[in-house]
């Protein structure tokens, strides 16, 4: 085995040999521009472009016209809020949205914020989820958008994002989803789940690192998002900028990969994550999972450790790559904002693990992790 063991394929996942192959073509033979319309290498460029969207497009169920390149989830999650606020404001300035988001949506409603919108905060209950109640109650004359994301990224739980979207169709609400954890793991279909606009980041599904999407649905207009980059009308005018060929073509064969694997990969890994959860709940005492352990994502467990230092914790892990809830601000660790939300103590979030699983993870490993975490948990106790 090559230590450390990588378990930590939510914060990022290596790129996959076959999407690597796709994209080497790219960097030196095919280097052209895609907006390049006088000669081969540009039409070549741009080809491969499109054949990425397509990819992209068929994964989630959408139209390639409704496929619009970023640089990753953070600026599409900023473009479809930031974009869909300066549309409407001052007519309309409310957000619904839950504790539990990400960074990358949590911090965009805290700028608008500033700008004249007003945010709702939603609290889930001890799994991580919200109910369709509540987000029906915290709907104003003035909201424009609700931002829920698909699967949490610490807990894994998996919202009920069609009943949203209907229900944001039904107030003729704009519905955003953060999908970044969910696009490859588990089936989504745009359309049925009446999702607006969807984000997602290759480097989380196989592919390289600095390429995202902004899924926007057809009906929406220039009018309707305003772009956050300008110079050159690139992307249906939605985000100005050179095309990153390379990273797209990857980002477009990750998604056919996933595409053809996910039901296999995704039982896979399900089998593996219960196979360590339940090694270490049955082996250590003290131990608890958070989140919804019913509905989520399947590649991972979040696991509280009693009676240990959560520092002293994750240092100790030196031949496994895990990560903690935490999120360090200033130089201070916070304990992390999902496991407060959700009701766990300040001391237990500190001590808690997200262990997450990826298509390289195999049973020796998994074997392997459980008696190890046992033994650093139990010197560390002791």
């Amino acid at each position: 085995m090559k230590y450390p063991i990588y378990l930590d394929y939510n914060a990022t996942c290596p790129v996959d040999p076959r999407v690597l192959e796709a994209m080497l073509p790219y960097f030196t033979e095919h280097f052209g521009n895609a907006a390049s319309r006088s000669h081969l290498l540009g039409w070549t460029a741009k080809d491969a472009v499109e054949t990425a969207r397509e990819q992209i497009a068929e994964l989630l169920q959408a139209s390639t016209k409704e496929i619009v390149f970023t640089s990753g989830a953070t600026e599409a999650n900023n473009l479809a809020l930031k974009g869909v606020f300066e549309s409407v404001f001052p007519q309309k300035n409310h957000i619904i949205t839950v504790q539990t988001e990400h960074k990358a949506v949590l911090d965009v409603c805290l700028h608008l914020e500033k700008m004249g919108a007003e945010t709702t905060f939603l609290q889930p209950d001890e799994f991580g989820s919200v109910t369709i109640e509540q987000i029906e109650e915290a709907i104003r004359p003035e909201t424009f958008l609700i931002s829920i994301m698909y699967a949490n990224n610490e807990i894994g739980t998996i919202q009920e994002i069609e009943a949203i979207g209907t229900l944001a169709q039904k107030h003729k609400i704009l519905f955003h989803s953060d999908a970044t954890q969910a696009v490859g793991k588990v089936q989504i279909d745009v359309k049925a789940a009446k999702i607006d606009l969807l984000s997602l980041s290759g480097h989380k599904l196989y592919g390289p690192k600095g390429i995202g999407v902004l899924y926007i649905n057809r009906n929406l207009k220039n009018q309707d998002l305003v772009a956050q980059m300008d110079g050159g009308k690139h992307e249906r005018g939605f985000r100005s900028g050179t095309l990153n060929v390379p990273a797209i073509v990857g980002l477009g064969k990750a998604c056919e990969i996933a595409n053809a694997e996910l039901l296999t990969e995704s039982i896979t890994l399900s089998k593996l994550r219960d196979c360590l959860e339940q090694g270490i709940l049955s082996q250590i005492k003290g131990t608890k999972v958070n989140g919804n352990t019913n509905n989520r994502l399947p590649n991972l467990t979040n696991i509280s450790f009693e009676g240990v230092d959560g520092e002293l914790l994750l240092s100790s892990f030196r031949d496994i790559a895990v990560s903690s809830g935490s999120a360090c601000t200033s130089a201070s660790v916070e304990p992390s904002h999902v496991l407060k939300a959700i009701g766990v103590s300040d001391k237990l979030a500190y001590s808690s693990i997200r262990f997450s699983l990826g298509r390289f993870t195999n049973q020796e490993e998994i074997d392997f992790t459980i008696q190890y975490v046992k033994e650093v948990v139990e010197t560390l106790r002791a």
